[in-house]
């Protein structure tokens, strides 16, 4: 990973303390340990595509306590999930829209001749690195099974 990135969130966690945002202090100080961790799992820096992973994944994690809390009526913890999300997907790039999402879907179903469900986890394997960080690959899932079908 770019120790541009590292950095820059950083330097933003000092930013937010001094100027009194606690909240989001905390939730770039997780993002920045998450990074370390799996950076000091893997003996390796990260590249740009595994730290997108990692934050993606976080998100996923607070998509999924999202559900529970509301399931439990506890809306200020759900809200507190939300609002981490908000900050974690400023390092993500640009989502794609589901057209663009379906367009690049059709690209690598074509490139490898994909004909049906059986060659989804093909389309899928060759498509998940593309779009890493920029689209949930849970839609991108359901996406490849309706084209394919």
């Amino acid at each position: 990973m770019s120790d541009a990135l590292l950095s820059s969130i950083q330097e933003e966690v000092k930013t937010a303390l001094k100027s009194g945002e606690k909240f989001r202090a905390s939730t770039l100080r997780l993002i920045v340990s998450a990074l370390k961790l799996e950076e000091k799992n893997k003996a390796k820096a990260l590249t740009d595509n595994e730290a997108l992973e990692i934050l993606t994944k976080m998100i996923k994690q607070r998509k999924d306590s999202i559900s529970q809390f509301e399931t439990a009526n506890r809306m200020e913890l759900a809200q507190k999930e939300k609002d981490e999300i908000e900050i974690i997907q400023n390092y993500l790039p640009e989502q794609l829209s589901e057209e663009e999402l379906s367009v690049l879907i059709n690209e690598v179903i074509k490139e490898i001749n994909a004909e049906s469900i059986k060659d989804m986890g093909k389309v899928m394997g060759i498509l998940k690195p593309k779009i890493t960080g920029k689209a949930d690959a849970g839609i991108a899932s359901g996406l490849v099974k309706k084209l394919l079908s």
